[in-house]
């Protein structure tokens, strides 16, 4: 497989995660309640996201309800909002950045600016995936450390929801596309840097002068 496809590869798996993201941020899914008493009558579920939560009665019914609040919020809520939003942005600009510099566009003329060009869309991806990564473990940690908490009531035990798996999907996918496009575009910087370049040895000719041959 050559370098173009990998570097397709790569992009397409950089666009996969970043409407991942997209989807994760959206989602009111990031915590849920734990229903771990043996007794209990479930009657409705509550889901919790960075933007609202929402009631699942019994029945199928679903109420959203938006934070009347941002201040009022918990720091690792606010947090993911605010990661989450940038990662939005910046793999927005990661997918212009990678497409102007690709094998397959003729955006710019190939030589090292366009490969240098490719190398940071595919830094700016594995930068997403580091950043959308801190409020997913963020959130992930608080989860794990208030189930097992004993002080805490059975009624606030949360359980981890399923935008928490698929942001950590799609960090997966934007750090191996990252990583896949720096890759690509480094190994053919190299093999373009350092052209072969021969010329035929000047040999004299019976009077001493050199043939005009060599030159040609």
């Amino acid at each position: 497989m050559t370098s173009a496809a990998l570097e397709i590869l790569g992009l397409g798996l950089g666009i996969l995660g970043w409407v991942g993201v997209i989807l994760a941020c959206g989602l009111p899914m990031w915590q849920g309640s734990a229903f771990i008493d043996v007794n209990i009558v479930v009657a409705q579920t509550i889901w919790e996201g960075l933007w609202m939560n929402c009631v699942v009665q019994s029945t199928g019914q679903m109420q959203c309800k938006v934070y009347d609040s941002i201040l009022a919020l918990p720091p690792e809520v606010q947090a993911g909002r605010a990661l989450t939003v940038v990662v939005a942005l910046l793999g927005l600009v990661a997918l212009m950045v990678t497409v102007v510099g690709a094998q397959c566009t003729n955006c710019i003329r190939p030589g090292k600016m366009k490969s240098r060009i490719v190398i940071a869309g595919g830094a700016i991806y594995i930068l997403c995936g580091v950043l959308v990564l801190v409020p997913l473990c963020w959130f992930a940690n608080i989860v794990i450390s208030d189930f097992y908490d004993p002080t805490v009531p059975p009624s606030q035990k949360r359980e981890m929801g399923a935008a928490l798996y698929i942001g950590w999907a799609a960090t997966a996918l934007l750090l191996f596309g990252g990583c896949l496009i720096c890759c690509c575009s480094c190994s053919q910087r190299d093999e373009t840097s350092f052209p072969v370049k021969y010329s035929a040895p000047r040999r004299p000719t019976s009077n001493g002068e050199y043939d005009k041959k060599n030159y040609v």
